[in-house]
């Protein structure tokens, strides 16, 4: 995935399992997320989880556990979209898109943020 990814124009991160994931999101500041339910260390649900006690970035689970029971667990949790593999790598760059289109910030609510290096503050909420 991080090939049609970084052909959108992002620069995907890449971790290799779940405690790796949660040092990228306190690290970094993320766009998106991309969870593997399935990871060595900790599972995609129990990252999921802690990541929602900080933070609502827009997280999709791609897993091959198909149940209808993870799919509602995964949603329950957080996750924004739930995708069982195998997958077509253009809809889940299409559901990627859909998700950011909505966090688009209009003209006006731009003008109301103070940007600093480290610090971001959005004068309207």
């Amino acid at each position: 995935m991080s090939t049609y990814v970084a052909r959108e124009g992002f620069n995907p991160l890449i971790a290799h399992d779940g405690e790796e994931t949660l040092d990228m999101f306190m690290k970094y500041s993320l766009l998106l997320i991309l969870l593997d339910v399935m990871m060595p260390k900790k599972d995609g649900f129990a990252v999921c989880q802690e990541i929602r006690k900080y933070s609502n970035v827009p997280i999709i689970m791609v897993t091959s556990r198909f149940e209808d029971s993870d799919r509602i667990m995964g949603l329950d949790i957080g996750a924004d979209d739930y995708i069982v593999k195998p997958f077509s790598p253009g809809e889940v760059m299409a559901r990627i898109r859909a998700i950011l289109k909505r966090l688009d910030l209009s003209e006006d609510q731009k003008e109301n943020i103070i940007k600093y290096p480290g610090l971001e503050i959005n004068m309207s909420n």
